[in-house]
């Protein structure tokens, strides 16, 4: 459908598997050259030979790190014109934030916020100076609504919904997106926001029991969870050409959970 996505190189960070790893083999089917990064070496050779591109091992919370993956991609595949900061991260248990250590709350932040800062710093210089790129980053319904409200919770009978810190880094994310759009607009790139509800990813299907699953699909006015291919899809129409006058939003890849 994206033409113009033929031969673009595309960056997906958290590409190893679930939304990353969909994202990246949609942008290869359209003939975009693809890099994945991911700390799971063994699962990124799989998606890299699926997508007949790089897999590459990086902690994006480490900015040496993420600097040393954008150099072998430019290398190897050319200057970045697609950046998917997907990766998130972190351990934090569902609760009262009181109850949160900070241990846990700078595992998220930093596994979720501060990651998508990092991969933004390294590689926006190289999209502004050469006045083109679009940039997509990760958040969540989480980060729309407080999840521990009546039926607002991740799974049926948790009243804690997600943790404190993963709503409040997906929040973040959300808000930096916002400013990387307005700042670097004017350099031509682009940067927009994906905020995915119940998505039935290899993690989610494993450990949701099933009837857990339907009792999250029924709280979406279209009735089902999401999958890894309507995100994908949203990915691929934000980085396209068509939408080449958006920059700045938050999407809501929701089936209706979230209306704003």
């Amino acid at each position: 459908m994206y033409t113009e996505l033929a031969g673009a190189v595309v960056v997906v960070t958290g590409g190893s598997r679930g939304i990353g790893a969909h994202t990246a083999r949609a942008f290869a089917a359209e003939g975009a050259k693809v890099a994945v990064l991911g700390r799971d070496g063994a699962a990124l050779e799989k998606v890299a030979a699926e997508t007949g591109g790089l897999g590459l091992v990086a902690d994006v919370t480490d900015l040496a790190a993420i600097e040393d993956a954008r150099r072998l991609v430019e290398d190897e595949l050319g200057p970045v014109g697609v950046l998917c900061a997907f990766a998130g991260g972190g351990i934090a248990r569902p609760g009262p934030t009181a109850s949160m250590s900070e241990q846990e709350w700078r595992s998220v932040v930093d596994g979720n916020l501060t990651a998508t800062f990092l991969t933004l710093k390294s590689f926006l210089p190289g999209m502004q100076e050469r006045r083109a790129g679009s940039i997509l980053t990760m958040s969540s319904s989480a980060g729309r609504l407080p999840t521990n409200l009546p039926g607002g919770g991740r799974d049926a009978g948790n009243r804690w919904g997600a943790p404190v810190a993963y709503e409040a880094a997906k929040a973040g994310v959300q808000a930096l997106t916002r400013h990387v759009a307005a700042e670097v607009g004017p350099d031509g790139v682009r940067a927009n926001c994906l905020a995915p509800a119940a998505i039935r990813t290899e993690r989610t299907a494993r450990h949701m029991p099933p009837e857990v699953q339907e009792a999250v699909a029924a709280a979406h006015p279209l009735g089902r969870l999401g999958e890894p291919a309507d995100v994908a899809g949203a990915a691929l129409f934000l980085a396209s050409a068509q939408a080449s006058w958006l920059t700045g939003l938050t999407v809501d890849v929701a089936g209706g959970r979230v209306m704003l």
